[in-house]
Parts: structure tokens; sequence; C-alpha cells
């Protein structure tokens, strides 16, 4: 078994068509065992990756059982990685959120149906014309039940639709917070042009097809 998870990592990873080269500190992050944030006050933590986390964010926070959504990055092998570090493709990471949210009231299982069902799930590298490594789509799992959860949910994905699914799946290691500016963006900055042409309009697309998710008033 120890042989087989880091193949099995490896093969998700060069799924993807852009995966030419990947250096050895990339691989140790894919072959790492996760590790796993423990539930405090009744909260538990998830880790995604979809593109521009101002975007991402938005989204999650909509969501039902969900009390806050923070940006930052994960998914490298860095140490405090920034915005223009990330932006470089040379640290890694991607552009992540930590969701925070109540177990007894959204699954695991459903913030990964949110994830899919919020993204252009065939695009490599990058949501809508943001691109670049930065920007590619990761989940992150804490143990081998989200693991599971997420390899199963992308595997029928693929079936159903007769794609191939661009999201890599990564053991979570850690997350960096972004600088604050970025936190709550497209809450504060209403009238950013990336907001309402990007943001605003991601956002409402997943709304329109998933009301059931969502908290009341959204």
């Amino acid at each position: 078994m120890k042989i087989l998870i880091p193949v099995l990592a490896i093969a998700l990873l060069f799924s993807c068509q852009n995966r030419a080269q990947i250096s050895s500190k990339q691989l140790d992050v894919i072959k790492a065992n996760p590790t796993e944030v423990l539930i405090q006050d009744g909260l538990a933590r998830a880790y995604f990756a979809s593109g521009c986390f101002w975007c991402v964010e938005a989204i999650y926070e909509s969501i039902k059982g969900v009390k806050e959504s923070i940006s930052g990055y994960s998914g490298g092998f860095t140490d405090n990685p920034t915005y223009e570090l990330s932006n470089t493709g040379k640290t890694g990471h991607a552009e992540a959120v930590e969701i925070i949210y109540d177990p007894k009231l959204v699954s695991f299982s459903t913030l990964v149906d949110v994830y899919f069902g919020s993204q252009n799930v065939t695009q490599v590298n990058g949501q809508g014309n943001d691109r670049g490594s930065q920007y590619r789509s990761i989940l992150f799992y804490q143990n081998e039940e989200q693991k599971q959860i997420i390899l199963e949910k992308k595997a029928a994905l693929s079936k159903s639709l007769n794609v191939e699914i661009a999201a890599e799946v990564y053991p979570f290691q850690k997350f960096w917070i972004a600088e604050d500016y970025h936190q709550d963006y497209e809450r504060l900055h209403p009238d950013n042009s990336y907001i309402r042409n990007v943001s605003v309009p991601r956002l409402k697309r997943f709304q329109k097809k998933f009301p059931e998710f969502l908290k009341d008033g959204h």
C-alpha cells in the first residue's frame, strides 16, 4: 500500500495534459501523507483551489452550513507564499480557499459537489481567462474517506460527461492565508470590473443551477 498510494497520486497528476514536467519538490508534495485538521468548536475545515480565490470564496460563503471562506495559497513547496510569488508559477502553490463549515449542516461530499458544480471541469491550469498553474484546480483531502469521496465523484463526473476532469487531487499539507486585501474581495469591492464581469456572473451561474445548496437570501 505504501507503494501504491504514491503511484496513484502521480497518475492523478499526470492525468491532465499540461503535466509535461514536474519538479522533485512538487512530487514530494503529491506523495506526502495528508494532514488532518481537527474539528474545533463544532466546525470543520476543507480546502479547494478552483481559479481565482475571489470567485471561489464568494461561492462557498453562499452555501448553507458554511460559516466562512478564506482566501489563501496551498499545494506548493515553498514557505510563506505571497500573491506576487505564486503568480510566477515557481512556488507550486495555487490560489485556494479554506472553507470553515458545520458538518452537521453540510457534508464534505456536498462541498465537493459545490466545487465541481461551480467551475469549468475540463479547463486545465485555470478558470476562464485566469490561466497559469497558480489558477489550476485542486481538491485537497485530509484522510482516506475524503480522498475516496473526491475520486469517486471525479470518476462519476468524467463518465457522465465523457470528458477528462482537469482537477488534481492532493493530500492537504498546509494552507497559507492570503494578504488582507484579498479577503472578502467580492463583497467589499462590488464596483471592481473583474468582480462585476467575472466573479459575480460565475456566482450567479452557480446559484441558478443549485438553489438547494444556498443560504436563505442568496
